[in-house]
């Protein structure tokens, strides 16, 4: 029966398969190694380079990176066999993989202490450089620095873009709003866009609201190193210019304990259309809450809250449910009151997703699905 089936079938089921089974696959039948080659399987792939054996990565798979479209490269980064793998393969596709339009690289694991991870990152610069047709780009699972060689390569190399996520966990950020700004000037077609605090600027913010910029859809804004929290903060007239031009502009603002109370109070900006927003600050909490539920109501779709319980909290979190009715996901890591939880089933219909605990569990705290 399973020889019957057609090939539009076949092809459906094979692009879920991960590389291993694939190969299997293609060696059941004619009719399966004909699908399991197939570029409409290939378009959309997942590569996991997480393990230490021999042939990692079977030698057939450089054969049909030509017909990859969008890629997912995940690596192991205490592991060198992986390191090596994904190196060996970026350098690859920088030559047979034209076809390439978005791609994707996260880590997994610790990485070691003082890695600088230089071995991968000159691989991505080495790919940029080559990667006229690729649309987008997400460094986000990167704990390394990136810096403004990187984002001059990219800006040189890839003019097609229309996303970039630089909006990595790292300790440093070495990527000065210079490049950002000559980034935007050589993609004229970016549509989304992450960054670091230090990373921003009132004339970033000038360059995407000019009057021949495409319509700007996402920012996502990420303050976890020094440089973050020593940087000037945008001023609220040209977030409102900004939005004035781009009226369907969402922002995620992604804040870290590295980010002390009053440059958070700086941050946070009445006219930022913030959709969502991630706290996990050492200090006051409580604030930033009561600051969105007043003015980010209209926007605001996803809280993500990490501090410890207090009845303040609980009160700020009930306002929040009561004041932003478009709420689509609330995770509090810490316990709160039934009532908490109460107010945000009754005021908040579109309502998905929450973690909002009343007693103390084992983690991982996983969230509750609603509706």
């Amino acid at each position: 029966m399973a020889e019957q089936l057609p090939e539009e079938v076949l092809v459906l089921i094979f692009r879920h398969l991960p590389l291993k089974d694939r190969d299997s696959a293609a060696k059941v039948c004619r009719a399966w190694a004909s699908a399991a080659t197939s570029s409409a399987v290939w378009r959309d792939t997942n590569i996991s380079c997480d393990c230490e054996q021999e042939g990692m990565l079977p030698s057939y798979l450089y054969t049909y990176l030509a017909y990859v479209h969008h890629l997912r490269l995940e690596c192991e980064l205490s592991r060198k066999r992986s390191r090596q793998a994904v190196t060996e393969l970026l350098t690859v596709l920088a030559n047979c993989a034209p076809r390439l339009r978005s791609l994707r690289l996260e880590s997994r694991g610790e990485k070691p202490l003082f890695d600088a991870g230089r071995d991968i990152l000159n691989a991505v610069h080495t790919f940029c450089g080559k990667a006229c047709e690729l649309r987008h780009l997400d460094l986000r699972r990167l704990p390394f620095t990136l810096d403004d060689k990187l984002v001059l390569q990219v800006a040189h190399g890839c003019p097609q873009l229309c996303s970039i996520f630089l909006d990595n966990h790292t300790l440093v950020d070495s990527v000065r709003p210079s490049s950002i700004l000559e980034l935007l000037d050589a993609c004229p077609h970016l549509r989304a866009l992450g960054l670091h605090f230090a990373s921003l600027s009132c004339a970033v913010l000038q360059a995407l609201a000019a009057p021949g910029r495409v319509p700007f859809r996402l920012l996502a804004l990420q303050g976890s190193c020094p440089e973050d929290a020593r940087t000037s903060p945008v001023p609220n007239e040209s977030w409102a210019a900004l939005c004035c031009r781009h009226p369907g502009l969402a922002v995620e603002l992604e804040l870290e304990p590295v980010m002390p109370a009053d440059c958070v109070t700086r941050v946070l900006q009445p006219a930022i259309p913030v959709s969502a927003l991630r706290l996990n600050l050492s200090g006051d909490t409580v604030g930033p809450v009561h600051f969105a539920a007043h003015h980010y109501a209209a926007t605001l779709r996803v809280v993500e809250v990490r501090t410890s319980a207090s009845l303040e909290l609980d009160a700020a979190l009930q306002e929040l449910a009561a004041r932003c009715s478009g709420l689509q996901e609330i995770h509090c890591f810490c316990v709160v009151r039934p009532s908490v939880l109460t107010a945000f089933r009754v005021h908040c219909p579109r309502l998905r997703s929450y973690t909002l605990k009343l007693k103390r569990e084992p983690h991982p705290w996983l969230p509750m699905l609603w509706r």
